[in-house]
């Protein structure tokens, strides 16, 4: 039986890990919440976290600036000033009630790496560091707008989103101070581009599983989300007899059950994440209920394939319940693969801090990669996260998994540079 490699971080490593982990504390008490970490697209803790974090980048040697999205870009730039730009990045908004390092602990590696790697001078790439502002999609319903705007991406229809209280998008930049007209200036040249790295903790248990501390993405998953609408018919609870009955949320319950039959047979992934009634009162037939999926697979043709099932799985229902069952699609992103020499430029750092056989995983939930996907070649490093829980407030990454993570991270950098 073979040894277990032997798998250390450099001091240099540690000592980074420990102040990205002070750090990951400190963003955690900007929040909308008191008790819970909030922070959403376009609110005062998002100009808050981006003042905070610019100021460690300036700390680090970067030039900072805000983007005409709200994105916090900090750089480094390259020995000659035609030198390609290497992105790295993550994301600084949350979910609601989220965890302390979705998103967080991948800008402030790609911080310190940035620190760590020009502290002797320029690289022969410019190191562009990115925090995205709004990843989670938490208070406008639409994920990725912030690494869309940098990908050029930008749909002029979302600026009629809105959110909880009515305030559409448009009306929020202007309240940020941003210029709706200008959000166009935070696209990136792509012909300016070496590529986009992401360090993220994995939200999944497979590293764990694994024993090991680091893996390396091998694609994104592909996503579609629908809000659906099934409406039935009012009546009195205990007037209305059965076969009368036209019941939308038993309607959506089962639609709901079907999400979860149909995708776990075929290998998909399928989540009913909220579901609301109306008119919502114990002694009537409820008339209305909307209710979201979330619907991913590793493939477009095989979600799309699940998608079709599960309409007709719908139809059924609502034929049979005397109910109107209708989707409305609310967003679409194709599946990402990450580019061969990118993952080649990870493994490399993996194996360098004594991993010799390091995990290559599909990532079932999305990340800002995907937008960048469609300017550039994108990877992404996973960092192990104990019982693979995220968006909630247990989700954890160690100091010395973050450290061996840093260590990596630097070494893949460094190999990209090099070309």
């Amino acid at each position: 039986m073979s040894a277990a490699p032997v798998v250390t971080a450099t001091a240099l490593g540690t000592a980074d890990a420990e102040l990205v982990a002070r750090w990951c504390d400190e963003l955690a008490l900007v929040t909308e919440e008191t008790g819970r970490i909030t922070r959403v697209y376009l609110s005062p803790e998002h100009a808050r976290v981006n003042g905070i974090v610019a100021g460690w980048m300036q700390d680090a040697g970067l030039t900072t600036w805000q983007d005409a999205a709200g994105n916090l870009h900090g750089r480094v730039d390259g020995a000659t000033p035609d030198a390609p730009v290497l992105l790295l990045g993550s994301h600084l908004d949350t979910v609601v009630d989220a965890g302390r390092y979705d998103g967080i602990v991948g800008v402030l590696m790609a911080v310190r790496t940035a620190a760590r790697l020009t502290a002797a001078g320029p690289l022969s790439v410019a190191l562009e560091v990115i925090a995205f502002s709004d990843e989670e999609g938490t208070r406008f319903g639409k994920a990725l707008l912030g690494s869309s705007a940098v990908a050029g991406v930008w749909d002029e229809s979302w600026w009629d989103l809105a959110d909880g209280d009515g305030v559409t998008l448009r009306e929020a930049f202007t309240r940020f101070g941003l210029d709706p007209a200008r959000v166009g200036d935070a696209a990136v040249d792509p012909t300016t581009l070496a590529g986009y790295l992401e360090a993220h903790i994995e939200q999944g248990p497979y590293l764990e599983q694994a024993g090991q501390a680091l893996g390396v993405v091998t694609s994104i998953a592909s996503a579609r989300r629908f809000s659906v609408e099934a409406v039935g018919e009012a009546r009195h609870a205990g007037g209305t007899p059965y076969e009368r009955r036209h019941d939308a949320l038993l309607a959506a319950a089962e639609a709901a059950l079907a999400v979860e039959r149909i995708c776990r047979a075929s290998h998909h992934v399928g989540t009913v994440g909220t579901m609301t009634v109306e008119p919502g009162a114990v002694n009537v037939v409820p008339g209305l209920a909307r209710f979201s999926v979330d619907l991913r697979g590793e493939f477009d043709d095989g979600r799309d394939a699940v998608w079709d099932e599960l309409t007709k799985a719908f139809a059924l229902i609502g034929e049979r319940r005397g109910v109107s069952v209708t989707p409305t699609e609310v967003h679409r992103a194709p599946a990402v693969f990450c580019a061969p020499r990118l993952m080649d430029a990870l493994r490399a750092g993996i194996e360098s801090t004594g991993e010799t056989a390091p995990m290559e995983l599909f990532s079932r939930a999305g990340h800002d990669a995907m937008s960048l996907g469609l300017v550039t070649d994108v990877a992404m490093l996973f960092l192990r996260n104990p019982d693979g829980i995220s968006h909630h407030p247990d989700e954890f990454v160690s100091t010395p998994d973050i450290a061996l993570g840093l260590d990596a991270f630097a070494v893949a950098v460094e190999r990209v540079a090099r070309g």
